[in-house]
Parts: C-alpha cells; sequence; structure tokens
C-alpha cells in the first residue's frame, strides 16, 4: 500500500507570502509532531524521513516541530531528513517555551532560557539558522517584551529568520510586534475551533501577520468521526482531551455525518473538506495537518483542488457546533496568555 501511495503523483502545492515580513511557505505545511510524540509512540525514521522527504517532493517546505515534541527527538528526526542537500528546500518552524517538569507543563520565557532553546534547537536540526522560530506557549510571570526582545538579538545575530507566536491572546501580539514584527501566530483553526476568529485573526491580519493553522483536520476527528477513539494507543494524548472524551465524541458524531454527508456532493473525503474550509479562509492562512503515511498526505494536498462557494462555507459553519473544550484546564492557551506590563516590571 505504502509503495502505491508513495508512487501516486501529490498534487502540486502553490508558494504563498506567510506575513509581511518577506516569509514565503508552501500553502499547506506538514505538522511532524505525530511522527514522534503525543499521539502514541515515535514512528520508525525511515518511514517518517521517507514521508517528509515525499512531502518536500510535493511541494510542500513548511515544516513544523518543536523541542517540545519527544521531547527533543522530533527535532533531531528533521534534522537527519534535511541532510543530503534538503534543507536549502525548506522551511523549517520550531518552538521553545514548554518543559515538562513531573508531567506538567511549565512555561518558559526569560531571555537567557530563550537563547539556550534556540542553540538546542540549532544544533538538533543541524542548521545554522532557523526559518521561523516561535514562542510555543507564553511565559506569563514576565513581560512578552522581555522574550521578544532576545529573539530579536537572535535575528540580528543570524540565528532566526522570523519571529512567530504560538497561543498567543490579540493583546500579547500587539505587544510583542511592537518589538519586533511577528511573522506569524500559530493557532488552533477548523471547523470545531473558531473561537480564535472574533478578536486574534482579525488583529494578525491588521498587523499583517501570517496565520498558521494548526489540528485543521480536529486532531483527526475529520478523518474517521468517533472512530477515531476506537485506535488510540493509552499514551495517545488525545484522550486526555474534552472533546475525545465519550461522552462528548458521542453528540460530535453528528458533525461529522452532516460534514460526511456534504463531502460526498462535492465528490471528497470528509478531511479534504475539513482542510478545505480552512484553506477558503484566506490567502493569509497555512493549514499544517500531521500524518504519518504517505497515502494521508497524499489526501491532505487533494484539499486544495476542492473549491467552496459562499453558501457551502456557511452550510458547513452550520453543522459544526462542538461539544467540549480544546484542552483540559492545565494546559495553557491564547485565553491565559496576558503578561506584566513593562512598565511596572522590576523583576524576579
Amino acid at each position: 500500500m505504502a509503495a502505491t501511495a508513495a508512487a501516486e503523483t501529490p498534487t502540486p502545492v502553490p508558494r504563498i507570502h506567510l506575513g509581511s515580513q518577506g516569509l514565503v511557505v508552501s500553502a499547506q505545511g506538514l505538522g511532524c509532531m505525530g511522527m514522534s510524540a503525543f499521539y502514541g509512540p515515535p514512528k520508525p525514521d525511515a518511514d517518517m524521513i521517507a514521508l517528509i522527504h515525499h512531502a518536500v517532493a510535493a511541494g510542500v517546505t513548511l515544516l513544523d516541530t518543536s523541542d517540545a515534541y519527544g521531547p527533543f527527538i522530533n527535532e533531531i528526526l528533521i534534522g537527519k531528513a534535511l541532510r543530503d542537500g534538503l534543507r536549502e528546500k525548506v522551511e523549517i518552524a520550531t518552538k521553545f517555551g514548554t518543559v515538562l517538569q513531573d508531567t506538567k507543563i511549565v512555561v518558559v520565557g526569560d531571555p537567557a532560557y530563550v537563547r539556550k532553546a534556540c542553540e538546542g534547537s540549532l544544533e538538533r536540526l543541524g542548521v545554522d539558522c532557523i526559518d521561523l522560530y516561535y514562542q510555543h506557549r507564553i511565559d506569563t510571570r514576565l513581560p512578552i517584551e522581555l522574550t521578544i526582545g532576545e529573539l530579536k538579538k537572535l535575528v540580528e545575530e543570524g540565528k532566526i529568520k522570523y519571529i512567530g507566536l504560538s497561543e498567543a491572546s490579540a493583546s500579547t501580539i500587539r505587544r510583542a510586534h511592537a518589538v519586533h514584527p511577528i511573522s506569524a501566530v500559530q493557532l488552533e483553526w477548523s471547523l470545531w475551533s473558531r473561537d480564535v476568529e472574533d478578536d486574534i485573526i482579525p488583529t494578525c491580519r491588521e498587523l499583517g501577520i501570517g496565520i498558521v493553522a494548526y489540528s485543521p483536520l480536529g486532531r483527526g476527528f475529520f478523518s474517521s468521526g468517533t472512530k477515531i477513539a476506537d485506535n488510540l494507543p493509552d499514551e495517545d494524548f488525545r484522550k486526555t482531551l474534552p472533546r475525545f472524551q465519550p461522552e462528548n465524541l458521542a453528540k460530535n458524531e453528528a458533525i461529522f455525518e452532516r460534514v460526511k454527508e456534504i463531502a460526498k456532493r462535492k465528490g471528497c473525503t470528509p478531511s479534504q473538506l475539513a482542510l478545505a474550509w480552512v484553506h477558503h479562509q484566506g490567502s493569509d492562512v497555512c493549514p499544517i495537518p500531521g500524518t504519518t503515511k504517505i497515502e494521508n498526505f497524499n489526501q491532505n494536498v487533494k484539499a486544495l483542488t476542492v473549491k467552496l462557494t459562499p453558501e457551502e462555507m456557511a452550510e458547513l459553519e452550520a453543522c459544526a457546533a462542538v461539544e467540549g473544550d480544546r484542552y483540559s484546564d492545565n494546559i495553557p492557551t491564547w485565553r491565559n496568555s496576558e503578561t506584566p506590563p513593562l512598565s511596572s516590571w522590576k523583576g524576579d
């Protein structure tokens, strides 16, 4: 099956300007987290490297990783995949700022840590410069200006090209952007995660910041509906999420069934339809669906060929009232990302 899928010619992937600072990436990226972490045991390096090479050959150039994935092993995997001349063909996006301590996520954004984290990522990736470096979560213990100030220095030193934020509120984005232009904001955006549309998306567009949509397929929900829960390994992170609890998943099945009906009418799969909906949000949006299978990758890039009318967009949106929160309460998100004002900051 894998050999047949690999032989298939994927849909060509166009390039887009991500933000107004000069960063150009493929219109669809590749989320690499699930290759190494959170969605079960790490997958074999050889298989994942083959997938990455296949994706790049298809025109997908934005590879999304983080030092938290593993931790560290996903960056090492990407580094292995980029040997033999592939580095020049991709844009590497990685992240810093989340540390797992005794099963609890600790967010760190002080300048000394930022620099140390960047040096570690450069070494693991085997590169001299990171194309897009995100603050993975916002450290609310210190002003955002201090974190961005250190990132600005790293840009000036040539260690990173562009700065990004992940799960940041609109006001935090504005404050960060005033210190150094933010090129991209990564956020969860899909048919069943739309809370960013009221404030964060308009702020990004006002400031000329590109939007990177993670989990555009609802962490796999729009691929198979409630059946996804049947095959999740015990260590799969999704088993802890409110939306994937049995009572909520059962209610959310109605969303999947409606999407499946519309997809049948359109002649595509439910996942392609859900991904096409994200693509139709604008040319400043780059979704980064993750996968560990070449055949799924080929299906995902075909979403670029699915065209939706305004009426079809509205029909999809009307059926996607979701049960359950995105994360459990102990996971930092943009809703709790406000930081102390710099004007009153006295340090630790």
